[in-house]
C-alpha cells in the first residue's frame, strides 16, 4: 500500500519530532517546513495528500499560508493546528475550506485521527453504511412482512429511501442490488396491501389522507398573518425531495412532514385535478363536467386547475380567501414569477405548480441523452438536484424565504423506473398509459396488475358502460401484443407512472416557515 505524502509546516518543527517518527510508523510519509514559503515551493514541486499547517508562524502567517496553499490547490487537505481559539481565526481558517481544526498542544494520536478522518473520509462513511445496512437488513425484512396499516407503509417507505441514498453516495453495486430487491419485494407486498385496502378507503373515508383530502386536512390549517405559497411539483418523488431538501433548509425551517398518499391513477389527470379539487374525479366529471376529460377525449387534461382550487376554496368556506394561481412549463414563466414574488405578498395563497420533474422523467422516453444522464434512479435523483440548485424554482424560495411567505412543498404522484413487461389487450378507445389502462374489454395477465371492473368502486369515472380500470403493480408496465418485443425493449428502463408502487404513491406534504 503506498505511502500517504503529507507536509507538516511548522517553525517550531524539531519540537515535534516524536510525533513525526510516530505517524511514520503508521504508514504516513512526512516532509517537513519551517516556513510558508518555503512550503509553497514544495507544494508546487511534491504531490501531497494532506498539509499540517501551524497558524501562528512569523513572516507569513498560517492563514495567509492557506491562502496561497488553494491558490495552488483547491482541493490539497490542509488540516489546520493553532494555539488561538479565537473565533474570528477559526472562521476565517474554515472559510478557507480546511479540512480539520486541531487546538494546541495535540498529542500524536489527535495528529493520527485527523489524518485517518481527513484521507479516509469516503472509506469510513462506506463501511460505516455497509455495516449498519447489513445489520439491519434483517430487520427491515421481519419488518415489511409484518406491516398492517397505512402509516407503518409511509415510516417503512421512508427508511428505504433513507438507506437507498445513503448507499448511492458509496460505490458498492452489491449493497445497491441487495436494496433494490428488498425494494421490489416491499412493492410487491405493497401493491397487495392496496389491493386489499383501497377500494375500503375510497368508500369508507378511512385511510390515509389521499389527494382529494389533502389540501382540506393539511393546507387550511395553515393560513395565518404569514402569506402561503404552495409549490406543486410535478411528479416528485419522495427520495427526489429528500436530495433537494437540504439546500431548502438553508433558507426555512421545516415544521412538518406529512407523507400522504396520491389516488389511483397516480398520474397528473386524476392525482392533481383531485388534489386542486378537493373532490374525486368521479364527481368531478359529474359535477363538473365543463373541467374534466376523459382519457380518450381530446384536448389538455389538466387545464382548468385554477378554476377547481377556487371550487375547493368555496367548498371549505375559504371562499374570501386572496389567492393567484401559476403553471410554470419553461425557465422564461419561472424566473418571471421569481421576479415578481415580491408583489404576490399580499395574497392570501400563492399557488405554484412547476412542471419540469415530469418532463423530465418523460425526456428519458423520448431522449437519448436524458436516457445517458439518468440510467438508474441513483442518477435520476443527481440530475434533479442537479437542475433544481440552478432553477428559478430555488430562486422562488430563496426570494420566498426573503420575503417572509410560509411555504408549503408537496407533489400530486411520483415515479417508477419499470423493468418489466406485461401483456393487455383492449380496443383501439383504451387509454395510452403504460401503467394503467381504462377502457372495455381489457384482457392481461391479473397476477400482474390490479384490476377494478366496476370503476364507480373507486370513485373513478367510465369512459362507457362496461370500462374497467387495470393497474400494474411493481415495476411491470403494459404493452400491446402488436410490437410486442420493439416497444417492450423501447419503454424499458424508463420512468412511468399511473399504477401502484409506494415510489408513485407515497408522496411528501412539507410545510416550512422562512429563517
Amino acid at each position: 500500500m503506498m505511502q500517504a505524502k503529507i507536509l507538516w509546516i511548522d517553525d517550531q518543527i524539531e519540537l515535534l519530532n516524536s510525533h513525526i517518527i510516530f505517524l511514520s510508523e503508521k504508514g504516513y510519509s512526512i516532509d517537513t517546513c519551517t516556513n510558508g514559503s518555503d512550503a509553497l515551493e514544495k507544494i508546487i514541486e511534491t504531490r501531497y495528500e494532506a498539509i499540517l499547517l501551524d497558524e501562528n508562524m512569523p513572516g507569513m502567517n498560517g492563514i495567509e499560508t492557506l491562502k496561497q496553499i488553494k491558490k495552488i490547490n483547491r482541493n490539497l487537505k490542509v488540516i489546520m493546528i493553532t494555539k488561538s481559539e479565537e473565533e474570528n481565526i477559526m472562521e476565517e481558517a474554515i472559510g478557507k475550506e480546511i479540512s480539520d481544526y486541531l487546538i494546541k498542544p495535540v498529542n500524536p494520536n489527535q495528529i493520527l485521527l485527523s489524518l485517518k478522518k481527513t484521507l479516509n473520509v469516503r472509506e469510513l462513511i462506506k463501511d460505516s453504511n455497509i455495516s449498519e445496512y447489513q445489520q439491519e437488513f434483517r430487520n427491515l425484512s421481519l419488518k415489511m412482512m409484518d406491516i398492517k396499516t397505512w402509516s407503518e407503509w409511509s415510516d417503512f417507505y421512508l427508511e428505504l429511501i433513507n438507506w437507498e441514498v445513503k448507499l448511492s453516495e458509496i460505490d458498492d453495486e452489491t449493497m445497491i442490488e441487495i436494496l433494490n430487491n428488498q425494494k421490489f419485494e416491499a412493492n410487491s407486498l405493497f401493491a397487495k396491501f392496496i389491493q386489499n385496502n383501497y377500494e375500503s378507503w375510497i368508500k369508507n373515508n378511512d385511510g390515509p389522507t389521499l389527494s382529494h383530502n389533502v389540501l382540506e386536512k393539511y393546507l387550511i390549517r395553515q393560513f395565518d398573518k404569514k402569506p402561503l405559497l404552495l409549490i406543486v411539483i410535478d411528479n416528485l418523488r419522495y427520495d427526489q425531495w429528500k436530495v433537494i431538501e437540504p439546500s431548502i433548509l438553508d433558507y426555512y425551517t421545516k415544521e412538518s412532514e406529512l407523507p400522504y398518499y396520491s389516488i389511483l391513477p397516480t398520474t397528473t389527470q386524476y392525482a392533481r385535478n383531485s388534489l386542486f379539487a378537493g373532490i374525486m374525479p368521479k364527481k368531478i366529471h359529474e359535477e363538473l363536467s365543463q373541467y374534466w376529460k376523459n382519457d380518450n377525449d381530446d384536448g389538455g387534461k389538466n387545464l382548468f386547475e385554477k378554476e377547481l382550487l377556487k371550487y375547493n376554496l368555496n367548498r371549505l368556506n375559504k371562499g374570501e380567501i386572496n389567492f393567484e394561481y401559476f403553471k410554470i412549463t419553461n425557465l422564461k414563466n419561472g424566473i418571471k414569477v421569481a421576479n415578481s414574488l415580491k408583489q404576490m405578498k399580499k395574497n392570501d395563497l400563492t399557488t405554484v405548480v412547476y412542471n419540469f420533474v415530469d418532463m423530465l422523467s418523460h425526456s428519458k422516453t423520448e431522449m437519448e441523452m436524458i436516457k445517458e444522464l439518468a440510467p438508474n434512479d441513483k442518477a435520476y435523483r443527481s440530475l434533479t438536484k442537479s437542475w433544481f440548485m440552478n432553477s428559478p424554482l430555488f430562486d422562488i424560495i430563496k426570494n420566498a424565504s426573503d420575503l417572509g411567505f410560509k411555504l408549503i412543498i408537496t407533489t400530486d404522484h411520483g415515479t417508477i423506473n419499470v423493468k418489466n413487461p406485461t401483456k393487455i389487450i383492449g380496443d383501439r378507445n383504451t387509454s395510452q398509459n403504460l401503467r394503467y389502462k381504462t377502457g372495455k374489454s381489457l384482457t392481461m395477465n391479473e397476477k400482474d396488475n390490479i384490476v377494478y371492473k366496476n370503476p364507480h368502486d373507486i370513485s373513478l369515472p367510465r369512459t362507457s358502460i362496461n370500462s374497467s380500470y387495470v393497474f400494474a403493480k411493481e415495476d411491470f408496465y403494459l404493452v400491446y401484443p402488436n410490437n410486442y418485443n420493439y416497444y417492450s425493449n423501447y419503454f424499458k428502463n424508463t420512468y412511468q407512472h399511473g399504477g401502484v408502487s409506494m415510489e408513485e404513491v407515497i408522496i411528501p406534504f412539507v410545510v416550512l416557515n422562512p429563517k
